[in-house]
């Protein structure tokens, strides 16, 4: 089966999510912090599996721009710098369609670090 292709990209700036909808149908609604902590860039997702490191204070994060790779991705420029990873229409149509396990395990991730993620500024 093939990817769905996105119909559309909208960046919310003040609630720091990037909506995302595809030509099934399907609508995601993805927030920066998020976006960032599971960036298919080697720093966060390592290089092979079990290699991923978990970007810690990440809750305040923006996305300054969007840019597009071909046809097939794009490249979110974070504003604390990250811009490596290049999220390709099927990275976002998985993270969009496992967020809810995708969240609980990054929060369970933090844990494990001893971290206390604190709640975003409103």
């Amino acid at each position: 089966m093939n990817t769905p292709a996105p119909t559309e990209l909208n960046l919310h700036r003040i609630s720091h999510v990037l909506e995302v909808s595809f030509d099934d149908g399907a609508n995601f609604k993805l927030p920066a912090e998020y976006l960032r902590v599971y960036s298919p860039s080697a720093e966060v997702a390592g290089h092979g599996p079990g290699q991923r490191k978990v970007p810690l204070g990440k809750e305040n994060v923006n996305i300054d721009r969007i840019e597009p790779v071909g046809n097939y991705a794009v490249v979110l420029h974070f504003d604390d710098e990250h811009n490596t990873g290049i999220y390709s229409w099927e990275t976002l149509y998985n993270l969009g369609k496992h967020y809810d396990e995708l969240w609980a395990q990054y929060l369970d991730e933090l844990k494990e670090e001893g971290y206390t993620r604190k709640e975003p500024a409103a």
